[in-house]
């Protein structure tokens, strides 16, 4: 049996395209709030580094290991031309290390190639629907507030490092899957953040 070729190439041409349109920044308004949200079609996605694999402390349940998983995306906010930033970040636990609470003080932290950048806790807009999706229902949500030098500071970087605080006190560090650099550029560069 032969395939036509044209409706194959219309196929994957399509699915590249919608590959290449999944960072592009979406604008909506949220009809509930007055506020128009401008964010990423998808969060980027993180896992635990290497270091911060190790089995569950209790290997005698026999469940499978599920690993914890991490998600942000940068969030624009216009009320009426007052436009601020923020960082939207979700912790989507497994049955690993178990992240402890990150609406705590200090429980976050970015790093970047120039070092550390603190997250100070944010109240995010009450809306009708969030600019991101959350992984699981039962994660940790929160808002961090980004001014736009430091949204410039963080799209600029090569390194992408989330770290967070375990339930036991020690650090967890997460890494993107994929090259976040290109995509944080592109949304700074597409909202005319200059970060002055």
């Amino acid at each position: 049996m032969r395939i036509p070729l044209i409706p194959v190439l219309w196929f994957i041409g399509s699915l590249a395209a919608c590959a290449s349109q999944s960072t592009q920044p979406l604008e909506v308004l949220d009809e509930r709030s007055g506020v128009t949200v401008a964010a990423l079609k998808e969060a980027i996605e993180l896992v635990p580094g290497p270091q911060n694999t190790a089995e569950p402390p209790n290997p005698a349940l026999n469940s499978p290991k599920r690993t914890s998983f991490a998600y942000l995306g940068p969030v624009e906010w216009n009320r009426s031309g007052v436009i601020s930033y923020s960082l939207w970040i979700h912790i989507a636990p497994g049955n690993d290390r178990q992240a402890g609470d990150i609406h705590a003080s200090a429980a976050l932290t970015l790093i970047l190639d120039d070092g550390p950048l603190a997250l100070p806790l944010r109240v995010a807009p009450k809306l009708g629907r969030d600019p991101y999706r959350e992984a699981v229902s039962w994660g940790q949500t929160a808002y961090f507030d980004l001014d736009a030098a430091a949204l410039g500071r963080l799209a600029a970087s090569r390194k992408l490092e989330l770290d967070v605080r375990a339930a036991d006190g020690t650090m967890i560090g997460f890494s993107p899957t994929r090259d976040a650099h290109s995509t944080l550029a592109r949304y700074v560069q597409e909202r005319g953040i200059t970060g002055d």
